[in-house]
């Protein structure tokens, strides 16, 4: 990954015309302390373009969504943090329920990022997307019955399903669009006809169901099109060797389009540099920048006009989900219990 990262500063320097030597980079004339929940070096090398373009000192802090939010809830006016950034709408949504964020005023990030990517009072905006799809084991063929996030239901598929723990956020985003869609009876009876066709404890990450998949010890699985793109892409044999073995599917294609969930980035509400944030935020929605969210991380652009690019390409286009990301948290305390009446544990 450290080549990947030393790639991607180089490719910087050279879309703006400027050569990457440390002696080229603007005086340093002030610093944006980010909270970030996402652990990647191609963000680092983000971070570092746009202090080379700004002058302005990037300083992370990293920990989990949900740590985060407590840590600024607990350090209040006195927080030094000016961005937070996290992985997941319904995340973003836990944070401004506690009132963690101040309004966005630049109205060219409110420009850039389009509607369903924003909070509607522009609290946060959606970085990056992603779409949470369907894998499914290639030697035994493409499951015929399987095309829908409904079709996991389906009594065919009885022992065949591996998926990960229902306290994950990226299924409790899931199901809450699909009571945005359906309604929570429905809902209800697609978590209950998941957990009857599970092969085994939910448990793991996204890696673990796709390396199951792999090795046939389950048929299908629900994880984030990003991990996946991650096997196809690597430079490791071993990696490669898995992510061939796993084919795709996006999901209701023919109706809702495939669940969409978003990286995100707010203004702390106690933000002691809200200029740098809002310049910070502004550069991640760049073209560049949106980019490079596509190459380092395997992620879609959220900015219209902007193609991805790097080994998530491949998946070519489909059709995504259309939903407004701030329904995914207006809906997680009904899919929480949900999952819990279903027993997805």
């Amino acid at each position: 990954m450290r080549h990947f990262y030393v790639a991607l500063l180089i490719a910087f320097a050279a879309s703006c015309g400027k050569s990457p030597p440390p002696e080229a980079q603007r005086p340093i004339i002030g610093e944006v302390n980010v909270y970030t929940g996402r652990h990647y070096d191609s963000d680092l090398a983000i971070y570092d373009a746009f202090t080379r373009q700004t002058g302005v000192k990037v300083n992370i802090i990293e920990a989990g969504g949900d740590a985060l939010i407590e840590r600024l809830a607990r350090e209040a006016d006195a927080s030094p943090a000016d961005v937070f950034i996290t992985a997941d709408a319904g995340m973003l949504w836990r944070a401004e329920q506690r009132g963690l964020f101040r309004p966005i005023e630049n109205a060219d990030i409110i420009a850039r990022a389009p509607a369903q990517f924003r909070d509607p009072q522009n609290e946060w905006v959606g970085l990056s997307k992603r779409a949470r799809i369907i894998i499914y084991d290639k030697a035994r063929g493409v499951p015929e019955d399987v095309r829908n996030y409904e079709d996991l239901t389906k009594p065919s598929l009885r022992g065949q399903i591996c998926v990960r723990s229902s306290t994950n956020i990226y299924n409790q985003s899931l199901l809450s669009g699909m009571i945005a869609h359906v309604g929570v009876d429905a809902a209800a009876a697609w978590a209950s006809g998941v957990v009857a066709n599970f092969a085994r404890k939910p448990e793991g990450n996204d890696t673990t169901q796709i390396e199951a998949v792999a090795a046939g010890q389950c048929r299908v699985a629900i994880v984030n099109s990003y991990y996946v793109a991650r096997y196809f892409g690597s430079d490791d044999p071993k990696m490669r060797s898995i992510g061939e073995k796993v084919g795709t599917i996006f999901p209701n294609q023919d109706s809702t389009g495939a669940h969409i969930n978003i990286s995100g980035a707010g203004v702390a509400r106690y933000a002691p540099h809200p200029e740098h944030a809002e310049a910070l935020i502004a550069y991640l929605l760049s073209d560049e920048a949106q980019a490079a969210f596509a190459a380092g991380n395997n992620e879609f652009p959220v900015v219209d006009g902007v193609e991805p690019v790097g080994p998530v390409a491949q998946f070519g286009g489909f059709r995504a989900d259309t939903i407004d990301m701030a329904s995914l948290g207006a809906h997680q305390s009904e899919a929480v219990k949900i999952f819990d009446l279903a027993g997805w544990q």
